[in-house]
């Protein structure tokens, strides 16, 4: 017996978006790394685009067609990179950590 993830996929971006909510909210973060986390959701956005072009252009799953899966990994580097660069640069930066 084999269980499909995609509704278990499906329910776990409504905590993250919550999270995002919470995020934005509280100011707990400044604002470029507020973004970081919401271009996860590109990130993801575009992943799962680029699953179904490799299934329906090259009948393929996306981890065996290098160059679409690391175009879509680029995107959870840029998430990543904003995210630590905007950590970075509120070092002197006065957040809200109550």
């Amino acid at each position: 017996m084999t269980i499909d993830p995609a509704p278990l996929f499906a329910l776990s971006l409504i905590p993250y978006l919550l999270f995002l909510y919470w995020l934005r909210q509280s100011e707990a973060l400044p604002v470029l790394a507020q973004r970081g986390f919401q271009l996860t959701l590109l990130f993801v956005a575009v992943t799962i685009a680029a699953a179904v072009v490799a299934l329906r252009c090259c009948e393929s799953e996306l981890v065996q067609i290098d160059w679409l899966h690391g175009s879509a990994e680029a995107f959870l580097t840029l998430g990543n990179s904003v995210l630590v660069i905007g950590l970075l640069r509120s070092n002197g930066e006065k957040m809200n950590n109550s």
